[in-house]
This record gives C-alpha cells, structure tokens and sequence, in this order.
C-alpha cells in the first residue's frame, strides 16, 4: 500500500490544492478516471461557452437586417465547429495529464477510487502494485454527472444528456429537451441558433427557476418567442418510431410558487397532456453528486438527503482528515465557486487559522440568449423571510448603449432600507459582464448603493444600466406590516445610505 502526506480524488479545482500541497513539499497523490480537468474543462463551462459564442456569432448575422446591413449566412460547418472545440479542450486536458506525468512532486493515478476506510482508498483500473493508497489528509473533488429521471421509457431508447451533446457532431431537426435550468437553456441557444427546431418540457412555472422571479420571466417570454416551451408539465413517459422520439408530458403544479418559485410538486388534472416530438431527446435535468461510486459510508463521510456531501463552514466532512469541494458538495454547482472553494481549502490546511467559506456574493451566469446573471438574494427569498428590501428596475433600452444595440433587458437590484445591496439581477446582453461590478462592490467596497452610483461610469457604455438602475426611487418591499407586497417608495437617488469605512 503506498502511503502520501495529501490525497485528491478528482482532478478539477482539486488539483489546485494538490498543487499548493506539492508546494508545501508533502508527497501527493491524484486519482482520476478519465481525462484530467475536471467537469467543467471537459464536460461543461468550456465547450460550451465555445460552442456557444459561434451561435452569437450566428445569431448577430441573423440580426444584422435590423440594422439595415443585408448578410446572409451561406453555410455552417456545423461538425468543424464541434470537433475544433473538442480538440481544443482535449489538448488542454492532455497538457494538464503532460504536466502530471513530469512532476517529481505528485503522482497521477488513472482509476476510480472506492473508500475502504476514513482516509484508504481502494483503486479500480489502476496499477497492479498500488491497489491501496492510503494519506494523511484526503480531499473528496470528484464532481457530479448529469442526473437521469425516473420517466416510463427512458431506458428502452437512446437519448442525449449534456454530456453527449456538446460532441454531437450533427444537427437535430428537432430537438426535444427535458428540463428547464441552465443547461437546457444554454443548449437550447446553441442548436436553436444553428436551425434546430427546439421544444423544451419543464416542471416549474419558468426556465431558470432558479433566478429571481422577475428575471426569469422575462427569460422564459423571450424563449417562447422563438421556441416551444413548455413549462408547468413533467414528463411522463417517452417512445420512439421510425426514427423519431416522443414525449408525453403532464401538468405539473408548485405550490408557494408566487413566493419564490419553488415548493412542493404535483400533477395537476386541470389540463391536458402534451406531447411533443423530434429526433433527438436531451434530458437535462441537473445533476447528481458522484458519492454513489466513492463508498463514502466506508469513510464516514456524512452525505445530505441528495447525496452531496456534508461539510462544516471550513469544508471539512464528518470524517476526520477529510475535506471536500466543488459540485460534489452542492453549495453552488460553478467553476468558479470550486475555484473559491479550493483557495479556501488551501488556506485553511497550509495557514495559520482557520477561516470559513465565504458564499455571500457568489455570482451565477447563464450564457443563454438573452443572458441572465445574478448575485445575492432574490426577491422571493427576501419576500419569504419577510425581510424589508426596496427593489427597482431598470431597462436596457433607455440607455444610449443599449438602444443602439437594440438590446432588449433589465437590471433589477435589491438593496436594505439603508441602502446595503442584497442582490442584483440581471437579463439582457452582456449580463455575465455587468454582474461583477455590483460583485467587487458587495465584496471588496463598502456594500452599499453609493459603490455603485459614485463611481464614474463610460458614457455610453452599456455599464451605465446597471449605474442607472442602482440610482432613483426604490419601491419598497417584504416585511411583517407589507406583507408581500409591495409598499411606499424610498428616494435613493442621492447618497445611498450607510457608507461603511473598510
């Protein structure tokens, strides 16, 4: 059995606290399955952002009669742009498993790795001489794959997930997507945008039920537009003929949906069924953690009802010398939050004391078309703690930028009565850029509206929606004497509350 001061299972946002460990001068250890990177290099936030930009490009020749420019698309090497992006992030994942493979300081191990005890892990598919590898201090990064739902018939046809579909070298005709979140959107924006006809099923009221209300709204109505969206139904059962697959969906109802959108589900016999058919089906309907194949219990290791697994405010499970991060813990399912993650996990085993993880402005983007983007509370998270907010909302079009683009959106902030920003809320071009700037103010200036409203802004940049929508009259919200809704309206526009000396 080789015995390693530092261990990572998974070889995402892991391998930067491997790599701090190296520095530190312990001997570690990698054990991964597969290509080396981690879900998001290889199965997720990069391919598809790729993917996705060649459809903004698309769809901004598509648009350009708008502008009285006349351009025609004549051609789309639709499998070129797939397997140029694959390569691309095959080359990226083979440098990482280079740069492995030549370190003196850490080990790599192709396997899958199976608990026996707290910290000895069991390999499958690895080296006959290292069968056991035992450590010191083992940290669990091993990411999530794309859940499967209970749905009569699934397991009799063939059927795409995200996995799948960002190497899918041939266009559907029609494709079928089951599931409302982020990632029927952002593929719904890339097949849609190359010709695909698109039909979405989702359970909740709106796509993207995870962004405030108001947002996802207006989301879901410029969806409609373009699409077939049918939200408010689950699927059912799905069969295929000759070809082509079909979906029988039913009504499906939220209660405590006009709070904040979520609540308990069940069908509902008011309407009736649906179905919906194509030639490709993508169920996309989140994702589960990867505990299943860890034998955590083995370990001790705590997991929640969903299978994530438990940790303390410092990222430590139940099992002692045993840390976690990224999807597989389940706080917030982005890169960028495992990256966040890892530096405080690094901080907390290589520093001096120990500090908690800091979730409190971390921001989310859907690159969908439109974008959404958003930081903080929602308002029917505030709505539910009956918590006294002021909101507003501003729109693209009324900026100069922005009616130049003939863009179409809103930034929606929500602030205390003195002014400290709770959350922001973004749809409409560019919304993952403009989110960060109210992100800095949460994080790194004083919290409040003044940031924002005395920081000098480009005119006319598309910056200043979010500077105008963070100035004028809030209208009140929320608390025990409003109810939820809404009340009197607080004049922001000068000053901005409490300023707080950092």
């Amino acid at each position: 059995m080789e015995e390693y001061d530092f261990l990572v299972i998974g070889s995402g946002s892991g391998l930067d606290v491997a790599n701090a460990a190296a520095t530190q001068g312990l001997s570690v250890a990698v054990v991964e399955k597969g290509r080396l990177g981690g879900t998001c290099l290889n199965r997720g936030c990069i391919p598809s952002k790729q993917l996705l930009y060649h459809a903004h490009v698309k769809e901004t020749i598509d648009q350009a009669g708008e502008f009285h420019i006349d351009a025609t698309v004549n051609d789309v090497a639709f499998a070129d742009i797939v397997r140029e992006v694959t390569e691309d992030v095959h080359g990226s994942s083979d440098s990482i498993q280079r740069g492995l493979h030549a370190s003196d300081a850490i080990d790599l191990y192709d396997a899958e790795a199976r608990f026996v005890d707290d910290r000895t892990i069991e390999l499958a598919g690895g080296r006959a001489d290292a069968e056991r590898l035992r450590a010191e201090t083992v940290l669990v990064a091993a990411g999530t794959r794309p859940a499967v739902p209970t749905i009569d018939g699934l397991g009799d046809i063939e059927y795409l997930t995200s996995t799948e579909a960002l190497q899918l070298e041939t266009r559907p005709d029609h494709l079928v997507i089951v599931g409302g979140g982020y990632i029927a959107a952002e593929l719904a924006q890339f097949f849609g945008a190359f010709g695909s006809e698109i039909s979405i099923v989702g359970r909740r009221p709106r796509l993207l039920p995870d962004a405030d209300e108001e947002v996802a709204a207006e989301f879901t109505e410029r969806y409609a537009d373009r699409y077939d969206v049918y939200t408010g139904y689950e699927a059912a059962s799905v069969s295929a003929t000759d070809g082509s697959i079909s979906v029988e969906a039913h009504p499906f109802t939220y209660e405590d949906e006009s709070d904040s959108g979520v609540g308990v589900g069940e069908t509902s016999a008011d309407e009736e069924p649906v179905t919906v058919t194509g030639d490709e089906l993508l169920v996309a309907a989140g994702r589960v953690p990867n505990t299943d194949t860890l034998n955590v219990d083995a370990a001790g290791i705590d997991t929640d009802e969903d299978g994530f697994v438990d940790t303390d405010e410092y990222l430590r499970t139940t099992a002692e010398g045993v840390w976690a991060l990224g999807d597989i813990v389940g706080e917030y399912l982005l890169k960028h939050n495992a990256n966040h993650e890892a530096r405080t996990v690094a901080r907390n085993l290589f520093g001096e004391d120990l500090e908690p993880v800091d979730y409190s402005a971390m921001p989310f983007a859907v690159f969908g078309s439109p974008e959404v983007a958003g930081v903080g509370l929602t308002e029917g998270e505030l709505r539910a703690t009956d918590r006294e907010y002021a909101t507003r909302t501003y729109r693209y079009e009324e900026t100069a930028r922005g009616s130049a683009m003939h863009a179409e959106g809103v930034v929606k902030p929500l602030i205390s009565l003195e002014g400290e920003i709770l959350g922001c809320h973004i749809v409409g071009p560019e919304a993952s850029n403009l989110i960060q700037e109210v992100v800095v103010a949460m994080t790194a200036g004083s919290g409040t509206v003044h940031d924002i409203r005395e920081s000098v802004h480009i005119h006319p940049a598309l910056s200043e929606v979010v500077q105008r929508a963070f100035s004028g009259q809030f209208t009140r919200g929320g608390g025990h004497e409003h109810g939820h809704g809404h009340g009197h309206e607080h004049d922001h526009s000068h000053g901005g509350g409490r300023d707080h000396d950092h």
